[in-house]
């Protein structure tokens, strides 16, 4: 049962997007824009859910993505993005995410000023706000609203309410643009972004669901939670030689686990 706080967010969620007479929602096929995709459709709003194609997308996240719009029979538009030929994103700086966003977000305000619709959504929750996230300072400048935000939604509240909902993404592990995966000032190239999602690919094939490749040059550092690392260990072999395969040189599992964002430790 959806607990008394989380009912208020979503009935909080609901007037505020009643207010809404149609809406481009930036759509990852993850368990926030999902469920905002829901509640859009729940609520009666006409929406449009976009989802990029890139190199930096998870072949995986953009098959989900499509499943999950054509099961709530929203229209869905896959666009392909070109952050991959802007060397402010490619030279992985800090604010690389910022370039990324700025690229989306000015694709979908174009598209919402074509069919008509005024708003431009997407789906930021209170933790998002709580780390470095150069890509919110981009919906801000492109007028783009984070409605789950503005609500109080936590990810722990999406996840919930998401159950409560019957939506499949409840227990979804959290997904993110594989650039995030290579240290900042490391370039970001194609053939990186292959070698980063072939080993995710590998480790969700032996039974990894949450996890994370991350590319330190020829050394792949992987990220699993605490209560699989034994099992990681188990597999040691098996996966050595999957990631060597997909052309890293060395493989180690962080002792810390799976820790989202790991990278910004890296920010001074």
């Amino acid at each position: 049962m959806m607990s008394s706080a989380v009912q208020e967010k979503l009935q909080s969620l609901v007037e505020m997007l009643k207010g809404m007479d149609g809406a481009v929602l930036a759509y990852s096929g993850g368990v926030d824009s999902t469920f905002l995709l829901k509640a859009l459709e729940l609520v009666g709003i006409r929406a449009i859910a976009v989802t990029s194609k890139s190199p930096t997308v998870p072949a995986q996240d953009l098959e989900d993505a499509e499943r999950f719009a054509r099961a709530l029979g929203i229209e869905h538009r896959v666009i392909e993005t070109s952050e991959m030929e802007d060397e402010n994103f490619t030279s992985n700086s800090p604010d690389r995410c910022f370039h990324c966003k700025d690229e989306l977000f000015g694709r979908l305000r174009a598209i919402a000023d074509k069919v008509g619709m005024p708003f431009v959504l997407d789906g930021s929750t209170l933790d998002d706000a709580s780390d470095h996230r150069p890509g919110m300072r981009a919906a801000k400048e492109h007028g783009v609203r984070s409605p789950l935000l503005d609500a109080g939604f936590t990810k722990d509240d999406i996840r919930e309410a998401s159950r409560e909902l019957g939506l499949e993404t409840w227990e979804k592990p959290s997904s993110a643009c594989l650039s995030s995966r290579i240290p900042y000032g490391t370039p970001i190239t194609v053939e990186s972004l292959k070698r980063i999602e072939e080993s995710e690919k590998a480790l969700r094939a032996m039974g990894f669901k949450a996890l994370r490749v991350r590319a330190h040059g020829p050394v792949a550092r992987i990220e699993v939670p605490h209560e699989q690392m034994p099992e990681a260990l188990k597999l040691k072999d098996a996966i050595a030689e999957k990631l060597k395969e997909a052309g890293f040189k060395f493989v180690a599992l962080d002792l810390e686990g799976l820790k989202s964002g790991s990278m910004n430790r890296l920010i001074e």
